[in-house]
């Protein structure tokens, strides 16, 4: 939008953009065999949580746990179960899930960041304006990221990830504009 002259001075523009909202990107990375199992809602609430880590444990059906190193965020505990699902069903699936919470500065979290700033950089680097198309995007990006089996390189201690029945996640979430 074109600002008017004024005498001695230069053209000017003025950029304007629309807001189309937010949403979020609740992401889980196996590092070990370079899956990610990711998902766009509308906001990061429990039940957004509890459903998504519904969708981590059906990926898994044979493994006893999995581990999930993630942060101390308040929606990321197995209360959140209980928002959504009977208790029995609350109750199996946070029998499945081992979750260790990281401090700040932890490694398992700079993971997590890692593969953020790959989905920020691939895929989000560009005005999305429909969430429908966000959806569409980030899964596509998820789906090749998957078929090359992109690992995240680092050390970990696999005292844990010793019986191939236990699965290691890392969960990681990004607030998005759509613009």
């Amino acid at each position: 939008m074109p600002i008017p002259m004024k005498t001695g001075r230069v053209e000017r523009q003025d950029y304007h953009y629309e807001r189309n909202g937010t949403c979020a990107v609740l992401m889980a990375v196996e590092p070990l065999s370079g899956h990610r199992i990711v998902k766009v809602t509308e906001r990061k609430t429990k039940k957004d949580y509890a459903d998504f880590m519904k969708d981590v444990a059906s990926y898994y059906p044979d493994a006893d746990k999995i581990v999930l190193v993630q942060d101390n965020l308040n929606t990321h505990n197995p209360s959140s179960f209980y928002e959504l699902f009977d208790a029995p069903e609350a109750f199996a699936l946070s029998q499945r899930f081992e979750m260790a919470y990281t401090p700040k500065k932890a490694s398992w979290l700079n993971m997590a960041e890692i593969e953020l700033s790959a989905l920020s950089k691939q895929c989000l680097d560009r005005r999305i304006a429909q969430r429908r198309i966000l959806t569409k995007e980030v899964l596509t990006w998820s789906a090749k990221r998957n078929r090359l089996q992109t690992k995240i390189t680092c050390i970990l201690q696999r005292a844990k990830l010793v019986k191939n029945s236990t699965k290691l996640m890392i969960l990681s979430k990004t607030n998005v504009t759509m613009q």
